[in-house]
């Protein structure tokens, strides 16, 4: 598509070697970075995507897996990018597939929790109804990554938190020896933690977590 093409000359003409170093070292080298800070990279990506409007329009699903194939991160953000602005509010029930696709590929915590928070999020806003299914499907996966965006995926959702889904979710996966796992835990009950503060210290309190997720649950809460 002229579109991916586009964005992937742009990004190669803009593309910096020295500061790519960094980046992949800050993402223990799993990914190739083109070298292009976040500021920079959204202003080149608005720009081509302002030139192929119609085309992403049309066709973002169908890009966003054509952008996840390449090895560059970028390519990757940009791809998440597009799913958050042009499918917000127009998500179909069959999206979940292409969800979970680019929540399992090219997996790190990066995209997975901008994917869990501003796509599976707003997907299940849209569709309340696949809540159970979705979740309970993510969290049964032998997938850390599904498992942590099952954990993760009210972090928008502020006072709307459906409590008894979070803290089934953390009780679920409290015996986890995953980093990812511990940390996305005590992060989703940190943030509801900021509305409801004495729920979460009562449910630490009986949940039996890793000390990791109690530390990171009871962060901002005297």
């Amino acid at each position: 598509m002229s579109f991916v093409r586009a964005l992937e000359t742009a990004f190669q003409n803009n593309s910096s070697r020295e500061l790519a170093i960094p980046m992949e070292n800050y993402m223990k080298n799993h990914f190739t970075f083109y070298g292009i800070k976040t500021e920079k990279r959204r202003l080149i990506f608005k720009s081509i995507w302002q030139e192929h409007q119609n085309e992403v329009k049309q066709n973002g699903r169908e890009i966003t897996l054509q952008l996840f194939a390449f090895k560059e991160r970028e390519m990757h953000y940009c791809g998440i990018e597009i799913l958050i602005k042009n499918l917000k509010k127009n998500y179909q029930i069959d999206d979940i597939q292409l969800i979970e696709k680019i929540l399992i590929t090219n997996s790190w915590w990066d995209s997975v929790d901008t994917i869990a928070k501003y796509i599976l999020g707003q997907y299940l806003i849209e569709f309340p109804n696949e809540t159970k299914k979705v979740i309970n499907r993510f969290s049964d996966s032998d997938n850390m990554w599904l498992n942590r965006a099952a954990i993760l995926f009210q972090l928008g959702y502020k006072q709307k938190t459906n409590a008894y889904t979070l803290f089934r979710e953390c009780i679920k996966h409290a015996h986890s020896k995953e980093f990812f796992i511990q940390k996305a835990i005590g992060w989703a009950l940190r943030e509801y933690g900021k509305y409801f503060p004495n729920e979460v210290r009562e449910f630490v309190k009986q949940a039996n977590l890793k000390p990791l997720s109690n530390k990171e649950a009871l962060k901002n809460i005297s």
